[in-house]
Formats: structure tokens, sequence, C-alpha cells
């Protein structure tokens, strides 16, 4: 009997599995965005995230306010520079978010089989039969039989703390539904979703506006992630909005898609969007539970072809209250990285939870294994094929880097970049091994001051798979911009030795511009 090509392409060994995993510099290609709150904002639990791999940490702005954030960015900052570990900043929207608002926060028991009814009048208290919510238009959006789901299940994923509801009735504003399993609420807030309905609130609500335009611009962040987006439209408004307050330029904005909305409208949100999070956890109420498979599969597809950062959410909830994850959990971060995940985006096990380092770490590991046996050859192949020929200059280059650095076997690919683009562009061909971006900083002005672009450009890079910046300094006249590349070459081979990519005798492949001729060069380095 035949064995078929499929194994016999994919040779996964059992020496593989029974070798002991390794720990290293880089703990793993994929990277961790965490989420930074109550029980991640010590200085000493920041600085373990960092050394356990997080590269980006994001604040969740539908809890705490504004002087809570900072107070903990202020943290992150301090042990940036104690770790010496760069962190990228991502600010998360509150988007259309429909809540429950339970002022007193005492908990509220509901029965199976019981009437309760959702009301927008904000100033009635929250009880057993009665839900304030944050929303006039619930009566008119909804339909019965229609299907509500109430909970910090979007956090939590335990069906005792969340609840699903049936819409019996409407009376003027009111909603009166019909409780299909018991459940305490507790807490403030909670999350409230009709699955498939169209809330009809603007994706980028002025609450959102003012959190950017105050926090989000005097923090310079990298990152914004645009909860809820359900059309090219919201992600170009928000683009125009981030122009306009200058300092966030630059800033690039992820679409998080969670809705049917939003899978709906996913190619062309891809074109506009500098990169997609794929909100698992609302959309497992939103799509079927057996379909969200597919979604992974297709849209890490399409922003892996349109080489586009992709990140995946809800990986390992069992974390958030204990010290390993379940099997489910461990195979699905793996199948995530094996399925092309950019990164993996750690929520409630971060936020609240009870092992945020342990979990960093874990994923980190899991992310590590999945690499080894990921198929770049046929990924390379694939990417190739799709961009089709004749092929852009810098694509061009790109893969050719990236194919000479699989054929030598090169223990990494250093490229020089101003603007971060040719970096992300070796990425999107998948090498096997790092890529050392060297953002050459350039020096600007506007007629009133001199500034440096660059810090922008290399933490961007922190969310992409297998990039790992490094900011050539300015200040040094030996690394000014018009620095010999030879010193900048020296230095960041010097960052790769020092960091364990690079040892003697080993091949690195060189990325870089001179002049208009852009060169792929291979360097055997001597002891």
């Amino acid at each position: 009997m035949h064995s078929s090509p499929l194994l016999l392409d994919e040779p996964i060994r059992m020496s593989s599995i029974l070798e002991p995993s390794k720990s290293s510099f880089f703990p793993a290609m994929t990277k961790i965005v965490g989420t930074l709150g109550p029980k991640s904002r010590s200085l000493e639990i920041i600085s373990a995230c960092l050394n356990a791999g997080m590269s980006v940490a994001r604040f969740d702005f539908s809890w705490g306010d504004a002087e809570f954030h900072q107070e903990t960015l202020d943290t992150l900052k301090m042990a940036i520079k104690s770790t010496k570990k760069l962190c990228a900043v991502l600010l998360d929207t509150v988007g259309p978010e429909l809540q429950v608002v339970n002022r007193t926060e005492r908990p509220i028991a509901l029965e199976a089989e019981s009437l309760v009814v959702l009301t927008p009048d904000q100033n009635k208290e929250a009880n057993s039969n009665l839900l304030p919510i944050n929303f006039h238009g619930l009566c008119k959006a909804v339909k019965k039989g229609d299907t509500i789901f109430i909970g910090q299940y979007l956090f939590t994923g335990s069906e005792t703390t969340s609840v699903w509801l049936e819409v019996s009735e409407i009376k003027g504003e009111d909603v009166v539904c019909l409780v299909k399993n018991p459940a305490t609420l507790s807490g403030p807030l909670y999350t409230l979703h009709v699955s498939q309905i169209r809330i009809d609130q603007p994706t980028l609500t002025d609450k959102d506006k003012e959190v950017i335009s105050t926090w989000g611009a005097r923090n310079n962040i990298d990152f914004l992630s645009l909860s809820y987006t359900r059309h090219a439209e919201d992600v170009r408004e928000a683009r125009e909005y981030l122009s306009k307050l200058g300092d966030l330029r630059q800033t690039q904005i992820f679409a998080k898609i969670e809705n049917i909305e939003g899978l709906t409208h996913f190619d062309e949100i891809l074109q506009e969007a500098d990169g997609i999070i794929l909100s698992r956890g609302t959309l497992g109420i939103d799509l079927p539970p057996e379909k969200v498979f597919l979604f992974q599969k297709a849209a890490l597809y399409k922003c892996n072809m349109a080489g586009k950062p992709a990140v995946v959410t809800r990986v390992v909830d069992s974390m958030t209250d204990n010290l390993r994850p379940t099997r489910a959990e461990a195979t699905d971060v793996a199948n995530a990285v094996l399925d092309g995940s950019d990164a993996i985006l750690l929520g409630a096990e971060t936020l609240r939870g009870l092992y945020p380092v342990e979990t960093i770490s874990t994923v980190g590991k899991i992310c590590f294994e999945a690499e080894k046996v990921f198929n770049h050859e046929l990924c390379f192949k694939r990417t190739g094929k799709y961009v089709g020929e004749p092929m852009s200059h810098m694509e061009s280059i790109a893969s050719s880097a990236v194919r000479t650095a699989m054929k030598v076997k090169a223990s990494a690919i250093i490229c020089f970049t101003s603007s971060g683009k040719a970096a992300r562009l070796l990425a999107k061909y998948r090498p096997t091994m790092p890529v050392l971006s060297v953002v050459i900083p350039q020096i600007k002005t506007n007629q009133l001051r001199w500034t440096f672009s660059g810090a922008y450009e290399a933490r961007q890079s922190l969310i992409v798979r297998g990039l790992f910046p490094m900011l050539a300094d300015p200040r040094h006249p030996a690394e000014s911009a018009n620095a010999t590349d030879e010193t900048i070459l020296k230095i960041a081979l010097d960052h790769g030795r020092a960091s364990g990519v690079i040892k003697s005798h080993d091949r690195v492949v060189v990325c870089q511009k001179l002049g208009d001729a852009s060169v792929v060069k291979i360097i055997e380095l001597a002891d």
C-alpha cells in the first residue's frame, strides 16, 4: 500500500514530539497580545509578561477609566526600560456594544422559564424581572422568537454566568423575554448580543472618539482595534478621524470582525484595514458554532495572501482560573498558528486571570511547537502563486530573499527598512527563520522642529509573525541616517548573536536598498 503524498509532505516525526521543548530568546515567531488590567498592572507582573513573550499590550476601554489605563501604561513603559523588550500599544474601542446596566452591582439570579423585561429606562434598578439596557432601538431591532444573549460569556465562556433569552413580545420600548437557562449575572455591566441583528449605532461612538483624542493621542498609540467593524466605510471614517488628530496619523487600524455584517463585507474591510482581529467570542454567538472554524480558515488565508497581520482571540479561556489549558485549547492555539495567524490575543486570561505570565509562556510554547511543523514550502508556493506574475519590484525581492534564506538554511534574515514595508513583505512569505528588521530613522522637519520617524514603524512590526524589530540609534554619530550600512549591519549581527539567533559559522541573508537598487546578499559568519 502506498502512503499518501500528503503525509510525506509533512513529516512529523515522533522524535520531535519526544524531544524536550527548548526555551530561546524568541519564544516563538507568532506574537502574543496581552490585555493589561487589574491582575496584570504591577511592574513585576508586566515585566514578567514581557519576558515571557508579550509584544503588544492591549488596553480595553469597555471597562476602567482613562486614569486607570494611564497608570497601567506608565508602568508598562517602566517595564520596557527595565527588561529592554519593545512593546506596542493597542487601544480597543468599545464600539456599539449593547450593555445591561446594573448600578447596585448586586448579583441577579435568573430562573429558567421565567420572564424578564429589557427596558431602555436606565433609571430603573436591575432585578430578576427587569434589566435596564443602554439602547433605545432594541424594540425596533428584534422580533418574537429572536435569541438574545446576555452575560460575560464574551469574557469567560462559563455558562453559569450568562443567559440565553427568547423574545416573547414587544411592549412599547420594552422587550419581554423568556429565560432559557438558569444563571446568575454578577458585576456592574454585561454585554448583550442579539444574533444576526443590525444595531443602528455608529461603529466609532462619541465615547470612543473622546478616548482616542485624549488618551490615544497623548500616548501615541500604535494600533487602534476597531470593535464591531461592519463595512469598509467604518475603517475609512476611523482613519479620517485619526488623521485629523495629527499625532495619530501613523496609527494602524485593525478591524475587529465580530458579527455577520463584518463577515459579509470581509473582503472590502481587509482592503481598507491595516490588519484584522477575528473576535471568535462574539462571532461564536452570531454564527452557528460549527461554522466558526471555517470562518477562521478562510479569513486567515485571505489576510496571509494580502500580507496583512491577522490576530485570533479567545484561545485559552480556562487558563483564567487554571494553570494549564485544556487539551482542546492547546490544540486550538496550534491550529491557529498552522492556519496562518500572526498573533494570539489574550483577554480575560491576562486581564483578570490568576496566571497572566504562565498563560503567555504556555501559549508561546504551543506556538513554537506548531511553527516547527508549519509547511513553509507550501505556504511560499501558495503566496507566490496568489501574487502572480509579473511581480512588483518589492514583492520579487522579498520572495527571492526568503527563498534564498530557506535554500542556504540561513539562521536569520536582516532587513534594512525605514517604513517597515519591506520587512512586512518578507514576513508575508513566512520564512522559517526570524526577520530582524532594522528600522533606520528618517530625520524630518516642519521648519519648527526636527523629528525622527522610526519608533512607530519598529513597534508596529511587533504584531507580525516572524518580525523582530530593532531601531538604529539616530543620536549616535556612527549610526546617523547617512552612516555606512556596515556599521548598522554589525550592530544588527551583534543583536542577533546576543539573542542567540545567530551563531558563529551561520549564514545570514541581508536585504537592503543601495541607491535605486535592492540587494539580497548572503553572509557567512566567521568565529
